[in-house]
């Protein structure tokens, strides 16, 4: 799939300037009290960008050029990488990987579990992996929970919205968070 970073974040612009409260991951994830994230799936950075607005060290990567091309352009100081983190080595660990956005629903076919796996291996000891994704395209959470093990994390929370609304069971939207082992 092929990306147009610019038409991609004026979407989020236009509801920004509706009045519509578009940080709900970045809420999420600053409730975890990360020093560190890395952005795994960052898009145009929206939510690393106010991540870092906010004083967190963030870290993006996108295997979209146009995505990172536009990323680079609106917050040109903060590191921004193209690749995928399956295969990617960033030389080091944070406090907080997040995948917002359906990041999983946009990896080729059969790479799920080496991009949690690739999430995994840039957490810090007790860090936490934050996903949220639409439960379709035959991913269900049995199976994202099924990724997280085989990658050593634990489950730390499920819900259904990033507001931390109750996750039904049997919901459209999961938010998970996993963590490595202290």
């Amino acid at each position: 799939m092929t990306w147009d970073g610019d038409r991609y974040q004026q979407r989020f612009d236009d509801l920004a300037a509706a009045g519509a409260h578009v940080h709900g991951e970045a809420d999420f994830v600053m409730a975890l009290g990360p020093a560190s994230v890395l952005d795994a799936g960052c898009g145009t950075g929206r939510v690393a960008i106010e991540l870092a607005r906010r004083g967190v060290e963030v870290v993006g990567i996108d295997r979209d050029a146009s995505m990172v091309a536009t990323a680079r352009r609106l917050a040109p100081g903060l590191e921004w990488t193209v690749g995928d983190v399956d295969r990617w080595d960033g030389g080091r660990v944070f406090d907080v990987v997040v995948m917002a956005g359906n990041v999983p629903l946009f990896t080729p076919a059969g790479t799920r579990a080496a991009l949690v796996a690739g999430c995994a291996r840039h957490l810090r000891a007790g860090g936490a992996l934050v996903a949220g994704f639409e439960l379709r395209d035959g991913y269900p959470a049995t199976a994202y929970d099924r990724h997280c093990a085989a990658a050593g994390l634990v489950p730390d929370g499920r819900w259904s919205t990033w507001d931390r609304d109750p996750f039904p069971g049997d919901g459209s939207y999961l938010v998970a968070v996993h963590r490595s082992p202290a």
